[in-house]
């Protein structure tokens, strides 16, 4: 999750949302990193998550990322969880819950619908207080 932080924090550098994500793979360490970069790319779909999962479909040659973990700093929110969903991500740990968007147990769980062919664990609240905090830090200095 550090190394999520740390991304996170290039992003808000850079006047992006601060979230931050990594992939790790079941026997390999970092896959893919990246940070939120929908400003500077003028994408509504660049989230950091989006932009991992895309990394390491691009470095894996598959669209199926099973056996990877998912490291991110805020809960993802209902597109992001597709996403990880689609790509059949093994596990999802994120920093602090989104009781503004979040799909992962706070306002949605895609991870838990039973309509949907594909089930990952998901591990809430680890470093939970430094992601809130990055949130609320950054959100406050914008007002």
């Amino acid at each position: 999750m550090r190394e999520a932080v740390k991304e996170a924090k290039k992003g808000w550098l850079g006047g992006e949302i601060p979230v931050g994500a990594l992939l790790i793979g079941e026997s390999a360490g970092i896959l893919a990193r990246d940070h939120n970069r929908c400003i500077e790319r003028n994408d509504p779909t660049a989230h950091a998550e989006i932009l991992v999962i895309r990394q390491a479909a691009r470095l894996l040659e598959n669209y199926r990322l099973n056996g990877m973990t998912m490291i991110v700093t805020i809960e993802p929110c209902p597109m992001c969880m597709g996403a990880i969903i689609n790509a059949r991500l093994d596990t999802l740990v994120f920093g602090a819950f989104d009781f503004k968007s979040g799909a992962a147990g706070s306002i949605y769980n895609l991870s838990d619908d039973v309509r949907l062919n594909h089930r990952l664990k998901v591990i809430p609240g680890v470093m939970e207080q430094e992601c809130r905090g990055l949130m609320q830090e950054f959100f406050r200095e914008k007002r």
